[in-house]
């Protein structure tokens, strides 16, 4: 006899504490001799239709890897169309669920599907004679931020959070620090020049947080954790720039200003807001303030 078979669907973008109580329910639900696939949109349907890709909050490896720790058996990659978005909720459990058989579907109450989401948690629920299947439906997920507001756990909150610079708050739903990775490239070498060079990231993976100075942890090209100073900002010292993360890596002495290799970086807390100095000199006075304090809020070597 095949395993009972529990389905939960939905983007999944930042595998939040919301997410994981998901696959936990769905697990119990069908017991240890079951199984639990996810089913996760990649890449998130506004994509499609409306042309823009929300901030990244993991990569599809990634994602699947924390759902996988969460409990899940496997992660299917559901890859949108205007066709796909485009059937009703009938038509798209016949397609998308009905091949997995599934006993149970686990949804939180805002789930919705099908053409305009016309489909939602009582459509399923309608729908569970035609189908063979059962709906669990789990309630919201709810979290105290720092400043006392209790807030439902979402990818959406999460990344409003992040781009303001909350990422203690960020990592309290997520359940797991901010994260993100990036390849090396060449910078300008004034961080070199004035004692704190910085190994600069282009092609960064996921949303960066707010402008602002942080403390993080970062890997060298050895792949060993340090602790880490982060700037994400446009540089307003020296004049008009892009947007930017530089990342300098605290009790390191090994070369940084080689290219083409991926730094992965953890930012957890904090520091200020980028500024405008005066000078140089300055700045550098700030960085080193920059740098005590990282310090003191992450080990050296992790």
């Amino acid at each position: 006899m095949p395993p009972h078979v529990a389905l939960t669907i939905g983007n999944f973008d930042g595998v939040h504490l919301a997410h994981v109580q998901l696959v936990r329910v769905a697990r119990a639900a069908v017991g240890d001799d079951g199984h639990v696939i996810v089913l996760s949109f990649d890449p998130h349907p506004v994509t499609v239709l409306k042309g823009r890709q929300p901030g990244r909050l993991t990569t599809f490896p990634e994602r699947a890897r924390l759902l996988e720790d969460a409990g899940a058996d496997r992660v299917v990659a559901l890859k949108p169309s205007r066709a796909f978005l485009n059937q009703d909720p009938e038509q798209f459990l016949t397609a998308v669920i009905d091949p997995y058989r599934p006993k149970v579907i686990v949804e939180g109450p805002d789930f919705h599907f099908g053409r305009g989401r016309s489909g939602s948690v009582r459509t399923l629920r309608e729908l569970e004679s035609n189908h063979g299947y059962r709906t669990i439906v789990i309630d919201p997920v709810e979290l105290p931020l720092t400043d006392h507001h209790l807030v439902r756990v979402s990818s959406t909150t999460i990344r409003w959070l992040i781009e303001r610079g909350r990422v203690r708050d960020a990592a309290a739903l997520l359940g797991r620090p901010c994260a993100l990775a990036g390849e090396v490239v060449r910078g300008d070498g004034r961080g070199r020049d004035i004692g704190v060079p910085t190994a600069n990231l282009d092609h960064v993976d996921r949303l960066l947080p707010g402008d602002g100075i942080y403390a993080g942890r970062a890997t060298s090209p050895e792949g060993r954790w340090h602790a880490a100073a982060v700037s994400v900002g446009t540089k307003p010292t020296f004049g008009n720039h892009p947007k930017l993360c530089e990342v300098h890596l605290i009790g390191y002495d090994g070369p940084v200003d080689h290219y083409g290799w991926t730094l992965r970086l953890q930012i957890t807390h904090w520091l200020r807001d980028q500024l405008r100095f005066t000078d140089i000199d300055a700045l550098a006075a700030q960085l080193k303030r920059d740098l005590s304090r990282a310090e003191s809020l992450v080990p050296l070597h992790v």
